[in-house]
């Protein structure tokens, strides 16, 4: 493990050692490819740092972090802009934890760091689901030219995972390409989040599911520190209702991506991500 990840403070909570864990939580500090603004790569340690403004234990759930078997392995290092060598030690990372039996968490980054977590996931579930919660669809062939780009990632994606087994919600920024293929592929429920994914509930469950955050599906209203910010988005209170939901799913791995704190002088952005991650782990873990 420690040629794969570097030691950081830990988030709060999650003081499992990595033998005893059950999910294994690490972030992944990238943001190469990013279309506006740069800056994520800050948003695993700014996170961490903003956990420590919250309570460990779930209010809405009733369930406590630290009654969580979680290991914070701290941060993936990564060759600065160098994409295809980053991917390639994201993946090791991700299949590292996998073949240890645990899932994991990965905090980025941009969304681009997906891709290879999905591929890890795919040798072991290779009937995985997707569920998908962004502001955008990101399902270009190639942005201006380049086909490993946070605006791709999720037509990546589609290629390693079955027909039919994408799940796009509070999706609201897509070209035209891009929503006629996110109809045909998988399923598409543009703008909503929770109530889509109660009426989906029912045919997700009991299925391997792997879940990907974009912390842009959240309006900027209430989540100001991200990249790429898109007006028109869910609340904090929808977005944190949704990730309780996963609670009846077979949630195998997770993602929350896109969280850039440094523009947000609040800290408000960080310590909802916190929040999000807490409230996502309680309710998987």
């Amino acid at each position: 493990m420690r040629d794969v990840f570097s030691r950081t403070d830990r988030f709060l909570g999650m003081n499992a050692d990595f033998e005893q864990a059950q999910w294994v939580y690490f972030g992944i500090p990238m943001d190469f490819t990013v279309s506006f603004q740069p800056g994520s790569r800050f948003g695993p340690a700014r996170v961490r740092e903003a956990s420590y403004a919250i309570e460990t234990y779930s209010l809405a759930q009733d369930r406590d972090l630290e009654d969580l078997q979680i290991h914070d392995a701290g941060e993936i290092e990564l060759p600065f802009g160098n994409v295809e060598e980053s991917l390639a030690r994201i993946n090791l990372a991700a299949e590292t934890v996998l073949s240890q039996d645990k899932k994991f968490f990965a905090l980025g980054g941009e969304h681009l760091v997906t891709l290879p977590l999905i591929q890890a996931v795919v040798k072991r579930y290779p009937d995985v689901v997707v569920i998908h919660f962004d502001a955008h669809a990101d399902l270009r062939e190639d942005y201006m030219g380049e086909k490993l780009s946070h605006a791709t990632v999720l037509r990546r994606v589609s290629e390693w995972i079955q027909p039919g087994h994408l799940y796009q919600f509070g999706i609201r920024s897509a070209t035209r390409e891009e929503v006629r293929y996110a109809r045909e592929f998988g399923h598409f429920f543009p703008h909503e989040v929770v109530q889509p994914l109660k009426q989906m509930m029912g045919e997700l469950r009991g299925r391997p599911v792997y879940v990907t955050m974009d912390i842009d599906v959240i309006d900027p209203a209430f989540m100001p520190g991200t990249g790429t910010p898109e007006p028109g988005g869910i609340s904090s209170r929808e977005a944190l209702e949704a990730v309780s939901l996963l609670k009846d799913l077979n949630v195998v791995s997770m993602d929350l991506v896109e969280t850039m704190p440094a523009h947000d002088l609040s800290q408000r952005s960080a310590v909802l991500a916190a929040k999000l991650v807490r409230e996502a782990l309680v309710a998987i873990g």
